[in-house]
């Protein structure tokens, strides 16, 4: 009887090791369906053939042009914000215990828009948008840095001192609406052209990027994501509480540190280079919850990696109109795709009276 348990187990086990396994399979597969699209579709409608000819460098011109230096940076964008996002968030909501935490609730995001409304907004008297551009884009990536920078260490010298980890949610709220606050003070008082300018930053985009800052977006996602893969076993303890995980040995200040400066520097990144992008951080960890069913972050982790990119290249694909002219703020897009899950997530936890 207790080898026929035992076997059923292993076969039980071993099912659900398939099933986990073919999931990733189909989520890799549908993340390549959706990059590829991202390629073919546009305001200019282009042949299968004429993309693969341009990737290989087949057809030069403006076929090539179309692909090499506009929709294939475009679409890599999008797939590192997408991931970036979606891990943060992971981040959040374990540390928190709070489904409706995100990669902004430290107030990354709105120190990082404080940065850039100093530099659009803070110098609109003396400053026209010629001089802006003549600068180039890294004095407002910069300015993001430093902004989301220093709300990080606030909320680390906070942390080292305060062992509730609701208290540091709350505060991170209440900074955040403090320098909104901030914002909108100086929009009032900038000029419109300056304000304009500002506003379009906070829709988001993901065409905007050059090879350079690609780069650097490139490499600090990739040194985000790595140190998010190093904290899975500490996630997976502080998903059962701070008091639990420090009885099991955890350094809870050190794994506390170390999620906070991963989530900055994923959030932070993307921030400064594409705008502040909602609701990504906070939908997909569920959208992933409820397909795995599970709440072991080796699983989790790269499942919401892959979501997320699939996510936001499809955002990009919906974004551009395919056969139109137009293109939409991709902050309209993940809000339209976002706020149902998030929605969803708040019937579903009063219905169940639980946080995960």
């Amino acid at each position: 009887m207790k080898q026929l348990k035992r076997s059923s187990g292993n076969q039980s086990g071993f099912s659900s090791h398939r099933n986990t396994a073919m999931i990733f399979i189909i989520m890799l597969l549908l993340l390549a369906v959706v990059f590829v699209l991202d390629l073919f579709l546009g305001s200019v409608g282009l042949h299968p053939s004429e993309v693969l000819r341009a990737l290989t460098g087949k057809s030069p011109g403006e076929t090539e042009m179309i692909i090499m230096e506009f929709r294939l940076p475009k679409a890599f964008t999008a797939l590192l914000v997408g991931m970036a996002l979606s891990v943060s968030g992971l981040q959040m909501q374990t540390l928190f215990r709070n489904p409706l935490a995100g990669p902004y609730v430290l107030g990354v995001s709105s120190g990082a828009s404080l940065g850039v409304a100093f530099v659009i907004l803070g110098f609109s008297s003396g400053m026209t948008m010629q001089s802006l551009h003549g600068l180039g884009n890294w004095l407002i990536t910069a300015a993001a840095w430093a902004g989301a920078g220093i709300v990080l260490m606030l909320i680390m010298i906070v942390s080292a001192r305060v062992r509730n980890i609701m208290t540091i949610l709350i505060l991170g709220i209440m900074l955040s609406g403090g320098i909104s606050a901030v914002v909108s003070i100086m929009q009032y008082f900038s000029n419109e052209t300056m304000l304009k300018a500002y506003i379009i930053w906070t829709m988001g985009s993901l065409g905007n990027l050059s090879a350079p800052q690609l780069k650097i977006l490139a490499l600090s996602v990739t040194a985000g994501l790595i140190l998010a893969f190093l904290s899975v076993r500490m996630m997976n303890v502080l998903l059962l509480g701070e008091n639990y995980a420090g009885s099991m040995g955890l350094n809870t200040k050190f794994s506390r540190s170390l999620i906070f400066f991963t989530t900055s520097l994923l959030a932070g990144t993307v921030t400064a280079f594409c705008g502040p992008v909602g609701f990504i951080g906070i939908a997909v960890p569920h959208i992933v919850r409820n397909i795995f069913r599970t709440s072991d972050h080796s699983v989790l982790l790269p499942g919401t990696l892959l979501a997320g990119g699939i996510v936001m290249v499809l955002s990009d694909i919906v974004s551009q109109l395919p056969g139109s002219d137009t293109i939409l703020p991709i902050n309209s897009v993940t809000s339209l795709i976002g706020i149902p899950v998030v929605i969803w997530v708040i019937m579903r936890n009063r219905n169940h009276g639980s946080s995960f």
